[in-house]
């Protein structure tokens, strides 16, 4: 490959590719170059380091995370019109979610930022705002219900309490779900990229994590 064919984002996918299989840390300028068909001092074209290319992956993935909403456009409209109860609309709205980790190389970015958290200051951040946009998320739709009276007699307080707490059960599961997908994928190198989820989707996790969410929120 030419390198006029060589991007920095090109570069980056190449690194999270290599994380995935082998970890951050483990993943070496010889490894990205493999997987990109060049030669490793064609590298130093568009980072000046390892480092430098690791942070710029963190960069990338930042904003990859960033861009994942919980709260799809128009939800809190749908919620406003009463065209939709709290069991349905946390019913969609999770299976999205679970649905946007099916897809590459978002997964992938997922496992090196999830992974990177316990030994990256940066990759921590990353963590803690995709956390904190995700109970803001559920926030503005409980207090939407509650406008609506489909959730009576709760404060902003205890709205934003519960948030917390559907927010961490959301977390927990697709956590769990994530760690078995890939631990299925990495039995199965033959999907490689591209194929990779044509693997058959295991629904448990999903399903629990409807009823967890359901039964809370019906509890309030």
């Amino acid at each position: 490959m030419s390198k006029k064919n060589i991007s920095q984002e090109k570069i980056i996918q190449a690194f999270i590719k290599s994380a995935f299989e082998k970890s951050a840390g483990a993943t070496s300028l010889a490894d990205v170059s493999e997987i990109l068909e060049i030669k490793k001092a064609s590298l130093y074209n568009h980072f000046e380091s390892r480092d430098a290319m690791y942070g710029a992956t963190l960069e990338y993935c930042a904003k990859q995370v960033a861009d994942v909403s919980f709260l799809p456009a128009k939800t809190l409209e749908a919620i406003k019109s009463n065209k939709i109860n709290p069991s349905t609309q946390f019913k969609k709205l999770i299976t999205r979610y679970f649905d946007l980790y099916e897809n590459e190389p978002f997964f992938e970015i997922y496992t090196l930022v999830h992974t990177e958290q316990y030994f990256q200051l940066e990759a921590l951040k990353i963590v803690e705002k995709e956390t904190e946009d995700i109970i803001d998320s559920i926030f503005k739709i409980l207090r939407e219900f509650s406008l609506t009276g489909k959730i009576s007699g709760k404060t902003d307080k205890e709205l934003k309490e519960a948030s917390s707490i559907i927010s961490a059960i959301i977390i927990q599961q697709r956590d769990f779900y994530i760690v078995k997908k890939k631990e299925t994928v990495r039995q199965n190198p033959e999907s490689g990229a591209g194929s990779l989820f044509a693997l058959p989707t295991d629904e448990t996790f999903l399903n629990k994590t409807v009823k967890l969410v359901d039964n809370f929120i019906k509890a309030l």
